[in-house]
């Protein structure tokens, strides 16, 4: 529905020509502004009224006791939300605030656009059944193995301060009187979040609809297939600034990996896509510093391309 809506007022009202690039950009600025915009609001809203059920010692609790399965279970709930790398951050926004540890938070982060349902359905359509399976199990490892360094830094003081974990003992004291009240929580939280981010996803968004419009297909393959031994760090430094949906990535890993580009720098090229992307960053600037989003994404470059090669290597075994 938001996309016809979104067609309609590109298309119709604005005149602007389908076919043409500009008339892409815009409406795909349109459409992804609204959508992130509305994701942000309404999973904020809603993890607002859910924590007001709970308190965050009781939060921080369960994951912290957990013996080093909170990194895990942060990115086994990542791999199950279908999200892309700018929406998944009003939970990472939430577990933050809630007292979640940052190594933890960052788990989720990283798993949540690596994987998904969909895109999952669209790997077995294109890859079969070893290929999905290996990306699943190295994506959630990459969100795992890539949380556990990033905790174990101590990089919380990166943290901006209105984002970094509340009072909890203030927070707990709080005594909701029905579910009115908690509603009204969570959407006074929700508006409070999103009036200090719209600017960095207005901003994040009309980057990702440029570059999504702009960078032709062709020079992307012309680039990496004439890179050799370098095609993954190469592959996974030309994905990392530009922003699409899984749908319309894990083809053009496809048409990649049909050309003869190897399985490991395409899917690395896919992961670097889907996990990382400008917008995100300028997104992440209003939670964080920007040493810290640089670590996070230097982290995660190097994971993916250290997991692009394993794919290359076991590329025969795995066709």
């Amino acid at each position: 529905m938001l996309q016809l809506i979104v067609d309609w007022l590109t298309y119709s009202i604005l005149k602007l020509d389908s076919g043409s690039k500009l008339g892409s950009s815009i409406n795909f600025f349109i459409y992804d502004f609204v959508k992130i915009i509305l994701l942000l609001f309404v999973l904020i809203a809603a993890i607002g009224f859910l924590r007001s059920f709970i308190s965050q010692q009781k939060i921080k609790a369960w994951i912290t006791g957990s013996k080093g399965w909170g990194n895990f279970f942060a990115s086994l709930f990542g791999a199950v939300t279908p999200f892309c790398s700018c929406s998944s951050i009003p939970i990472f926004i939430s577990f933050l605030k809630a007292g979640v540890p940052l190594g933890i938070t960052f788990s989720f982060l990283i798993t949540s656009p690596l994987i998904n349902e969909y895109l999952v359905v669209l790997m077995l359509g294109f890859f079969g059944w070893k290929i999905t399976l290996a990306y699943v199990i190295s994506g959630m490892a990459i969100g795992i193995v890539s949380g556990i360094i990033l905790g174990g830094m101590k990089l919380e003081k990166y943290i901006e301060k209105d984002i970094a974990a509340e009072n909890t003992e203030e927070v707990s004291e709080i005594k909701y009187k029905g579910i009115r009240q908690r509603v009204i929580f969570g959407i006074q939280e929700s508006n409070n979040i999103v009036r200090k981010l719209w600017v960095w996803v207005l901003i994040g968004v009309g980057l990702g609809a440029l570059i999504h419009n702009y960078i032709p297909q062709e020079t992307v393959h012309a680039i990496i297939s004439k890179t050799g031994v370098f095609s993954v760090p190469i592959a996974t430094i030309i994905g990392v600034p530009m922003y699409g949906s899984c749908a319309a990535i894990v083809p053009i890993a496809v048409v990649l990996f049909q050309k003869g580009v190897p399985l490991g720098t395409a899917l690395a090229f896919m992961m670097a896509v889907a996990a990382l992307s400008l917008p995100e960053a300028i997104m992440l600037r209003r939670a964080m510093k920007l040493k810290l989003i640089a670590i996070f994404f230097s982290i995660t470059t190097l994971a993916i391309i250290l997991t692009g090669y394993l794919f290359n290597f076991l590329q025969k075994l795995l066709l």
